[in-house]
Protein backbone atom coordinates (compact mmCIF):
# COMPACT_ATOMS: atom_id res chain seq x y z
CA UNK A 1 0.00 0.00 0.00
CA UNK A 2 1.65 3.59 -1.01
CA UNK A 3 1.35 6.58 1.13
CA UNK A 4 -1.09 7.96 -0.93
CA UNK A 5 -3.54 5.34 -1.00
CA UNK A 6 -3.01 5.33 2.72
CA UNK A 7 -4.24 9.00 2.46
CA UNK A 8 -6.64 8.49 0.32
CA UNK A 9 -8.17 5.82 2.72
CA UNK A 10 -7.59 7.52 5.88
CA UNK A 11 -9.71 10.76 4.45
CA UNK A 12 -10.19 13.52 6.86
CA UNK A 13 -13.94 12.88 6.89
CA UNK A 14 -13.59 9.15 7.65
CA UNK A 15 -10.82 10.73 10.42
CA UNK A 16 -13.60 12.74 12.10
CA UNK A 17 -16.63 10.52 12.00
CA UNK A 18 -14.32 7.73 13.58
CA UNK A 19 -13.32 10.38 16.52
CA UNK A 20 -17.24 11.08 16.96
CA UNK A 21 -18.92 7.79 17.42
CA UNK A 22 -22.42 8.70 18.68
CA UNK A 23 -24.11 5.87 21.40
CA UNK A 24 -20.75 5.14 22.74
CA UNK A 25 -20.70 3.22 26.18
CA UNK A 26 -23.10 0.12 27.19
CA UNK A 27 -26.82 0.15 27.94
CA UNK A 28 -27.16 -0.88 31.27
CA UNK A 29 -30.06 -3.15 30.79
CA UNK A 30 -30.25 -4.43 27.35
CA UNK A 31 -32.81 -6.42 25.69
CA UNK A 32 -30.03 -8.11 23.44
CA UNK A 33 -26.41 -7.93 23.37
CA UNK A 34 -23.66 -8.99 20.82
CA UNK A 35 -20.07 -8.72 20.09
CA UNK A 36 -18.39 -9.42 16.82
CA UNK A 37 -15.13 -9.36 16.06
CA UNK A 38 -12.79 -9.56 12.78
CA UNK A 39 -10.58 -12.37 12.35
CA UNK A 40 -8.14 -10.82 10.54
CA UNK A 41 -7.69 -7.88 12.14
CA UNK A 42 -8.98 -8.38 15.84
CA UNK A 43 -10.87 -5.04 15.85
CA UNK A 44 -14.22 -6.17 17.59
CA UNK A 45 -17.33 -4.03 18.12
CA UNK A 46 -20.04 -4.59 21.40
CA UNK A 47 -23.58 -3.78 20.98
CA UNK A 48 -26.43 -3.22 23.05
CA UNK A 49 -29.88 -2.93 22.36
CA UNK A 50 -33.36 -1.78 23.58
CA UNK A 51 -36.19 -3.04 21.38
CA UNK A 52 -39.93 -1.86 21.38
CA UNK A 53 -42.69 -3.86 21.06
CA UNK A 54 -42.64 -3.88 17.16
CA UNK A 55 -38.80 -5.13 17.07
CA UNK A 56 -37.07 -1.83 16.20
CA UNK A 57 -34.25 -0.09 18.21
CA UNK A 58 -35.33 1.65 20.52
CA UNK A 59 -32.22 2.36 22.48
CA UNK A 60 -28.39 1.53 21.38
CA UNK A 61 -25.03 1.38 22.05
CA UNK A 62 -21.89 0.17 21.55
CA UNK A 63 -18.26 -0.17 22.18
CA UNK A 64 -15.73 0.08 19.34
CA UNK A 65 -12.63 -1.46 19.72
CA UNK A 66 -11.91 -1.47 15.76
CA UNK A 67 -9.58 0.69 13.20
CA UNK A 68 -10.36 4.10 11.76
CA UNK A 69 -12.58 2.38 9.02
CA UNK A 70 -14.63 0.31 11.33
CA UNK A 71 -14.64 3.27 13.73
CA UNK A 72 -16.17 5.41 10.78
CA UNK A 73 -18.64 2.65 9.97
CA UNK A 74 -19.93 2.73 13.38
CA UNK A 75 -20.44 6.10 13.42
CA UNK A 76 -22.47 6.43 10.55
CA UNK A 77 -24.60 3.31 12.05
CA UNK A 78 -25.18 4.64 15.18
CA UNK A 79 -26.60 8.11 13.85
CA UNK A 80 -29.21 6.28 12.51
CA UNK A 81 -30.01 2.56 14.07
CA UNK A 82 -32.53 3.83 16.28
CA UNK A 83 -36.22 3.36 14.91
CA UNK A 84 -34.29 0.76 12.36
CA UNK A 85 -36.08 -2.88 12.16
CA UNK A 86 -33.78 -5.69 11.98
CA UNK A 87 -34.92 -5.76 7.96
CA UNK A 88 -33.47 -1.92 7.70
CA UNK A 89 -30.44 -3.03 8.83
CA UNK A 90 -30.32 -5.87 7.01
CA UNK A 91 -30.38 -4.10 4.03
CA UNK A 92 -27.57 -2.12 4.93
CA UNK A 93 -25.37 -4.25 5.85
CA UNK A 94 -26.18 -5.88 2.37
CA UNK A 95 -25.51 -2.75 0.70
CA UNK A 96 -22.68 -2.22 2.37
CA UNK A 97 -20.71 -4.87 1.85
CA UNK A 98 -21.95 -5.10 -2.16
CA UNK A 99 -20.61 -1.68 -2.59
CA UNK A 100 -17.20 -2.99 -1.31
CA UNK A 101 -17.17 -6.41 -3.00
CA UNK A 102 -19.14 -5.83 -6.14
CA UNK A 103 -18.84 -2.35 -6.60
CA UNK A 104 -22.54 -1.42 -5.98
CA UNK A 105 -24.23 2.09 -5.25
CA UNK A 106 -23.93 3.68 -1.96
CA UNK A 107 -26.24 2.10 0.64
CA UNK A 108 -29.88 3.65 0.45
CA UNK A 109 -31.32 5.77 3.28
CA UNK A 110 -30.37 6.47 5.92
CA UNK A 111 -26.93 4.92 5.50
CA UNK A 112 -25.78 6.69 2.77
CA UNK A 113 -22.91 8.44 4.42
CA UNK A 114 -21.54 5.09 4.16
CA UNK A 115 -20.25 5.88 0.65
CA UNK A 116 -17.43 7.32 2.40
CA UNK A 117 -15.61 4.42 2.64
CA UNK A 118 -15.89 3.15 -0.93
CA UNK A 119 -11.84 4.27 -0.93
CA UNK A 120 -11.68 0.38 1.16
CA UNK A 121 -12.88 -1.52 -1.85
CA UNK A 122 -9.63 -2.20 -2.90
CA UNK A 123 -8.77 -3.21 0.63
CA UNK A 124 -10.47 -6.44 1.54
CA UNK A 125 -8.46 -7.04 4.85
CA UNK A 126 -10.54 -4.13 6.03
CA UNK A 127 -13.70 -5.24 5.00
CA UNK A 128 -14.85 -7.58 7.80
CA UNK A 129 -13.91 -4.23 10.30
CA UNK A 130 -16.25 -1.87 7.81
CA UNK A 131 -18.94 -4.54 8.54
CA UNK A 132 -18.79 -5.25 12.16
CA UNK A 133 -21.64 -2.66 13.70
CA UNK A 134 -24.30 -3.96 11.03
CA UNK A 135 -23.15 -7.36 12.25
CA UNK A 136 -23.26 -7.14 15.60
CA UNK A 137 -26.63 -5.46 15.47
CA UNK A 138 -28.41 -8.26 13.05
CA UNK A 139 -26.18 -10.87 15.79
CA UNK A 140 -28.05 -9.13 18.86
CA UNK A 141 -31.49 -8.92 16.83
CA UNK A 142 -31.29 -12.57 15.87
CA UNK A 143 -30.29 -13.73 19.05
CA UNK A 144 -33.09 -11.62 20.93
CA UNK A 145 -36.05 -13.14 17.96
CA UNK A 146 -34.41 -16.35 18.94
CA UNK A 147 -34.49 -16.00 22.77
CA UNK A 148 -37.96 -14.59 22.33
CA UNK A 149 -39.53 -17.70 19.91
CA UNK A 150 -38.07 -19.99 22.44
Amino acid sequence: MSESDLIKLYSQRILRLAADIPHAGRLADPSASASVRAPLCGSTVTVDLRLDDGGRIAEFGQDVKACALGQAAASVVGAHAVGRSQAEIARARDELKAMLTEGGPAPSAPFEDLEVLRPATEFRNRHASILLCLDAILAAMSDRAATSAG
